[in-house]
Formats: structure tokens, C-alpha cells, sequence
């Protein structure tokens, strides 16, 4: 009888944990985001099975969907990153295409700002008010 070194595929803690990893996420803040400790995340990354309720949830927080992580496969992944690697270059090549105008969303950051900046004018202008009667 042999044994496999290879970790089984099914294992969804060690599907969490690797796609936890990718996106940059401590086990801390997992942990904080679903209010559990350090160790219950460490736990559940050496899991073989889930609760859906619990998956659902640390989905949600990793930001992909439950299916995500359960059908994730590290192999595809590293394919995916190989086929789209451009090897022509040694420079890494980010696109970045938002999906709004990053120009108008500056604009309305200014007008929060002077919004803001007025309501604080407002308020030392109240307080030095109450200060000259007292």
C-alpha cells in the first residue's frame, strides 16, 4: 500500500488558506473580520470539510465566492499566471482599466473635502462664539 505526499484536493481549509494568502490576508485579520481568534482560523485551514454557513462567511470576507474556493485548484492557478506571463520584457506590465472616471471621482473627493473643511470652519466659529459670551 502506497501513500500519497500530495495533499488531497478536496481539503477546503487548505483551499481557504492558500487563497487567503493570495489576496494578502493575515490570518489576524480573518479572524477579526469574522470574529474569531487567531487559532480557530488556523483551525479551520486544517480542515477537510467546512460548514457551508462558515464558508459562506469566509468567502464573503476573502471576497470571492463559496464555489471559488471550493472548485480552486493552485494547478490552474499557476497555469492561468503562466499562460498570461509576457516573457518579451523583463518589466511586469499592470493594467489597470477602471470602470469609472478616476478624474471625477477625485473632483467629488475635493468637494467632500471642502464640505468638510467648512463644517469644522462652522463649528470653531460656534465655539468662539460660546467662548466671547462666557
Amino acid at each position: 500500500m502506497e501513500t500519497s505526499a500530495k495533499p488531497s484536493n478536496n481539503n477546503i481549509g487548505r483551499k481557504i488558506g492558500r487563497i487567503r494568502e493570495m489576496r494578502g490576508i493575515k490570518q489576524e485579520a480573518l479572524a477579526a473580520e469574522l470574529g474569531v481568534s487567531q487559532q480557530t482560523v488556523s483551525r479551520m485551514e486544517q480542515s477537510e470539510t467546512i460548514e457551508d454557513e462558515v464558508l459562506d462567511k469566509v468567502a464573503k470576507v476573502l471576497g470571492v465566492p463559496a464555489d471559488a474556493i471550493k472548485n480552486f485548484s493552485e494547478d490552474a492557478v499557476i497555469n492561468i499566471i503562466a499562460s498570461t506571463v509576457n516573457n518579451h520584457d523583463q518589466a511586469a506590465s499592470v493594467f489597470f482599466y477602471p470602470t469609472f472616471n478616476p478624474i471625477d471621482k477625485l473632483m467629488e473627493l475635493v468637494e467632500e473635502n471642502k464640505k468638510l473643511y467648512e463644517r469644522l470652519l462652522m463649528a470653531e466659529k460656534e465655539k468662539n462664539e460660546l467662548l466671547k459670551r462666557k
